[in-house]
């Protein structure tokens, strides 16, 4: 029986010894948030039931989460979309109260933003229909020569924790999200 060349077992080993240092490869970034707007607190709404005007009106959301409307008391609509606290307010006015009631549940106002870390001018904004973490940092009045311009940091309202976004991929952000650039190192 004829045995291996020194050199090739040399180089085997090491191959197959960098194969086992390296590790598993390096988990994916986390995907960009998307979803769709949910109420919270301190929302305001434009509620119009047709042919009642005393069930039409502007209404906030509550810190709890809650409208006051009249005949039918609180709605939830704590982390319902308009469309939801529509179709609670007409179901609920039908039991009894109205035949076939006609609701149309309008966001007429919603939480700021804010932009945080390295941007010129750090801050409050308001939101905007549509808006992107690029824009809002086009709002702060762009990056500073610090910044990292690859990662952001973002905390949705409601969250206790932020998440790091790649920042080459532009995205739709929520009102009341909390938007932070860190510092890049050299």
């Amino acid at each position: 029986m004829r045995l291996p060349h020194p050199a090739m077992l040399f180089l085997a080993a090491t191959l197959l010894g960098a194969c086992a240092a390296a590790g598993p490869p390096p988990a994916p970034p986390p995907a960009p948030p998307t979803g769709t707007f949910k109420l919270s607190p301190g929302d305001r709404l434009r509620i119009t039931t047709y042919g009642e005007p005393t069930l039409s009106g502007e209404f906030t959301v509550s810190t709890e989460g809650r409208i006051a409307f009249p005949l039918i008391g609180d709605v939830d609509a704590r982390d319902a979309d308009a469309g939801a606290v529509q179709q609670d307010i007409t179901a609920r006015l039908s039991d009894g109260y109205l035949r076939d009631p006609k609701v149309n549940v309008d966001v007429i106002g919603v939480r700021p933003i804010y932009v945080l870390g390295e941007v010129n001018k750090p801050g409050e904004y308001p939101y905007t229909q549509g808006l992107t973490v690029r824009g809002a940092v086009a709002k702060a009045d762009g990056f500073t020569y610090r910044a990292n311009e690859r990662r952001v940091f973002l905390r949705r309202a409601g969250e206790t924790a932020e998440r790091p976004f790649d920042l080459r991929e532009d995205f739709a952000i929520q009102p009341g999200d909390t938007i932070r650039i860190g510092e890049r190192y050299f």
